[in-house]
């Protein structure tokens, strides 16, 4: 099983590096904009691939519904170019999900930076207990 599990990783990784060269060199759609690849999930039988992207100026996945529209409307194209470009006997179905954990995590620490500063604000923290 370990092995299966390598390959399934491997798999992933090498689709997660060429769809970002592929998203910003090849496609035109301008509701694409500048997307990045987070991460990529291959199933076990390696038919199917999620792929998860963020996009810069978009936090919410409601602000994502054209970006991920438009890159699923070219996952046809996406994976012709993949098949081109590697030795695969076959390229999983692609489908795109907006990753939404990177924004999540820039107001995480916005909230934790607003707290501390408060406690700072109150008295209730020491910054020179920071600095050793």
């Amino acid at each position: 099983m370990a092995k299966e599990y390598a390959r399934t990783q491997r798999v992933a990784d090498y689709l997660q590096r060429e769809l970002a060269a592929l998203i910003q060199h090849e496609v035109r759609d301008p509701r694409v904009g500048m997307v990045s690849i987070t991460g990529v999930d291959v199933s076990r039988d390696l038919g199917y691939a999620r792929v998860y992207y963020t996009k810069m100026g978009t936090d919410s996945a409601e602000d994502a519904n054209e970006t991920s529209e438009a890159l699923n409307r070219a996952a046809g194209f996406l994976r012709s170019q993949l098949s081109k470009d590697s030795n695969m006997r076959s390229v999983p179905n692609l489908r795109f999900y907006f990753d939404a954990s990177v924004g999540r995590g820039r107001e995480l620490e916005d909230l934790i930076r607003r707290a501390a500063d408060a406690d700072r604000d109150l008295g209730l923290r020491d910054d020179s207990a920071e600095e050793n």
